[in-house]
């Protein structure tokens, strides 16, 4: 099945782009590459059941298993050995990543308190954008009940717009909703 948002890109966003900046192929125009969901876990190297359970939260949350990120090396100042796991790590492509990008555009972001839209400043000059969210209780996959902490995530779109107004154009198109100057 294909998700709303990819039919919504070849339909709607391709020829806009096209006619907007002038590109001469239809493979030129930006897209999203990827989006990668990312909980670093200092405490989990001492409680494994930190680990499972946000292993598990992100798995529900992306739906797709995450890889168990771990140190390179041993920090004696923050009493960590070296492949002591550290954080997990979810990657999304194609399908997955087109139903979570809708799923935080529709669902996630709207619930957060006193929200008023995402900050465009957090592009990295290269029309990726990164997005820290700090708990995990706005996605309606997740069990209120079933959760032992609060923890957050930091969700980064990866896109191969060559600059900033570029990936800012891309994502308004999708319906991210940024705070306007």
């Amino acid at each position: 099945m294909t998700q709303r948002l990819k039919k919504q890109y070849v339909e709607k966003i391709v020829p806009k782009f096209m006619e907007q900046f002038h590109y001469k192929n239809s493979l030129q125009v930006p897209r999203i590459e990827k989006i990668v969901i990312n909980r670093g876990l200092g405490d989990a190297s001492q409680n494994a059941k930190i680990l499972d359970s946000s292993f598990k939260e992100l798995t529900v949350i992306a739906g797709q298993k995450g890889v168990i990120t771990r140190s390179k090396k041993a920090i004696a100042g923050f009493k960590l050995r070296q492949k002591t796991p550290v954080g997990v790590s979810v990657t999304l492509r194609n399908e997955h990543m087109y139903g979570f990008l809708d799923r935080l555009i529709n669902l996630a972001l709207p619930r957060i308190r006193d929200f008023q839209g995402i900050s465009p400043k957090s592009f990295d000059g290269r029309g990726n954008y990164s997005l820290g969210l700090q708990e995990q209780l706005m996605f309606p996959e997740i069990d209120y009940d079933k959760i032992d902490q609060i923890r957050g995530m930091d969700i980064s779109i990866i896109t191969t717009s060559k600059n900033d107004q570029e990936g800012l154009a891309l994502l308004k198109e999708f319906g991210m909703p940024f705070k306007e100057k």
